[in-house]
């Protein structure tokens, strides 16, 4: 049998484009003598459309597209993801199906048996774990279906936060029962920097312990803060990756299965992307289609001639086009002669439209308006945090003026230790550096500047400073970066407590200073604007902590 394999950008609730899409790859795959054409989990829908699910209304909307894609599959089959109605009175009210298309209608539905709840997932909140187990039959060949975490009953060590075996059950000991002839597994597996190593882990594991072949479609495109990667693929029962599709981009490719089924290969299909690239990939499709989806076109942002809003605006510029975006610089008193012109060198390395409009005419005028208040008190960080939410209205006035969509600049490392203004640097309708570490933000400059020099060499080799009094760094308030991110990784990602980063030789008093600070700003982070997720655990409803805590 010829089996194809298409990876799409699906839109949550855009029932028209997602049909339309699945729909234009069926008559394709028909065209070219393909047998089935597998899509993605919940690929009907989008995925995933959380709280939506509770809406009667979006389950017949997508009961009605799924039997208009079944309409298409009449020489042809097709298997396609979308959420359909639990006829048990008992139990969630929906269930996670693979439904299997041909002969113009719904043949056959299979249920997600592992519901995740952990980190960015809750699919237990809306659908009911399937506990029956049958392959499918297609063509004279025995299918072995299941739906993302169904493989990942048993997970690698190496994942962040596993222990192991995380379910009870495996769907896959069932299902071998049967003697399935190969596994297909569609997903919405979402993009972290270190989750492509994992997944295909898990899919080359399955195939040597059950020694099947893995036919695995994942989707691409961002829904706000999750990015999907694609890198569907195909693994022989040696546990050789014998096809891989793009990351980052829709994609399509057939296998016959029988070849497959015969395959003996055992050199795999290596990632095309090192960390950082995967990192920028993701983040230029994350802003894509943030803007996209939500029907906005252009995008501002101030530029300060740090590190970080450069590499903000160079992504913006390279996912939006140059002409879509404007900055302006924004300069106090305490601004830099090299602030400046290294903020307008890189506008005019993008060719991007800059305005310089200074501060500190309004910053004078806030504080003889609060003269008499502030009577008698020092000067602290009040007055910083003025000029910082004189920028902040200077870009929402943009904003609103002219219909670009704030983009906000706090890395990772500032978000946790609370290293930001709320209603200042905070504002924004789209974090795009918020889950990535300053460390992290200095590659990224590199890794942008490796073809020729976009971002300004005294951007990212200057000591980091708000420049929000006289000879500020960073460093006056913050361990130095490589050191503060190294606390925040064991701390953010690997969920250890004091005691135990400690332990690995950290001094006691920097750690418990890093923690307190990430601990006491979770009201901060609690009103910052979505954010883009790349990692294994950012900030957002991936990592639920309360604000009153005391611990």
């Amino acid at each position: 049998m010829k089996v194809a394999l298409s990876q799409l950008n699906y839109h949550i609730g855009n029932f028209e484009s997602n049909a339309s899409k699945i729909i234009s790859t069926i008559k394709k795959a028909e065209s070219e003598g393909v047998d089935l054409v597998v899509f993605s989990e919940l690929s009907v829908c989008g995925y995933s459309p959380i709280d939506l699910l509770e809406q009667h209304d979006l389950i017949l909307k997508c009961e009605r597209t799924l039997n208009e894609i079944a309409k298409n599959c009449v020489n042809i089959g097709a298997i396609v993801g979308a959420p359909v109605i639990n006829p048990s009175p008992k139990g969630k009210k929906l269930f996670n199906a693979a439904c299997l298309l041909a002969n113009g209608t719904v043949v056959e539905k299979r249920y997600k048996s592992l519901l995740p709840t952990y980190d960015i997932f809750d699919e237990y909140r809306y659908f009911e774990p399937n506990d029956s187990y049958n392959i499918i039959e297609y063509k004279g060949e025995k299918i072995a279906l299941t739906i993302c975490e169904d493989l990942w009953a048993k997970q690698p060590s190496a994942y962040v936060g596993a222990k192991g075996a995380l379910y009870k059950t495996s769907p896959m000991d069932e299902l071998i029962k049967q003697n399935p002839d190969y596994i297909i597994n569609i997903a919405a597996s979402p993009f972290s920097y270190n989750q492509g190593k994992v997944r295909t882990q898990v899919l080359v594991d399955n195939a040597k312990k059950y020694n099947l072949p893995v036919l695995y479609v994942n989707q691409i495109g961002a829904n706000t803060e999750i990015i999907f990667d694609g890198d569907s693929m195909v693994v022989n029962s040696k546990g050789a990756i014998v096809e891989r599709l793009k990351a980052f981009s829709e994609d399509y490719i057939s296998v016959d299965t029988q070849e497959l089924i015969a395959s003996e290969k055992t050199e795999s299909k290596e990632l095309e992307y090192n960390h950082i690239e995967g990192i920028k990939s993701a983040l230029i499709l994350g802003i894509n289609d943030y803007f996209g989806k939500m029907g906005f076109k252009s995008a501002t942002l101030g530029l300060s001639g740090g590190i970080d809003s450069a590499v903000v605006v160079a992504l913006a510029a390279e996912a939006l086009g140059k002409d879509n975006v404007r900055v302006l610089l924004m300069p106090s008193k305490y601004s830099s002669d090299h602030s400046i012109s290294d903020a307008e060198e890189l506008a005019n390395n993008l060719g991007i439209k800059h305005e310089i409009v200074p501060i500190q005419p309004i910053v004078d005028t806030f504080e003889q308006s609060l003269a008499a208040q502030f009577k008698g008190l020092d000067i602290d960080v009040t007055e910083e945090n003025i000029q910082a939410r004189t920028r902040g209205v200077l870009m929402m006035a943009l904003s609103n003026k002219f219909g670009n969509i704030l983009m906000n600049t706090s890395n990772k490392s500032e978000a946790a230790v609370g290293y930001s203004t709320l209603y200042g640097d905070m504002n924004g309708g789209l974090s795009v550096l918020g889950d990535v570490y300053k460390t992290d933000v200095f590659r990224l400059a590199r890794h942008i500047n490796k073809d020729q020099e976009i971002i300004p060499e005294n951007s990212i080799v200057k000591p980091p400073s708000a420049e929000l009094r006289p000879d500020q760094k960073d460093s006056d308030s913050l361990p130095d970066y490589d050191l503060l991110d190294a606390i925040l990784f064991q701390y953010i990602e690997q969920k250890l407590s004091a005691s135990e980063i400690i332990a690995q030789g950290y001094d006691e008093a920097t750690v418990n200073k890093v923690l307190r600070l990430v601990n006491m700003n979770e009201y901060k982070r609690f009103q910052t604007p979505p954010i883009l997720r790349v990692s294994s655990k950012a900030f957002g409803f991936g990592r639920r902590m309360p604000l009153v805590a005391k611990y």
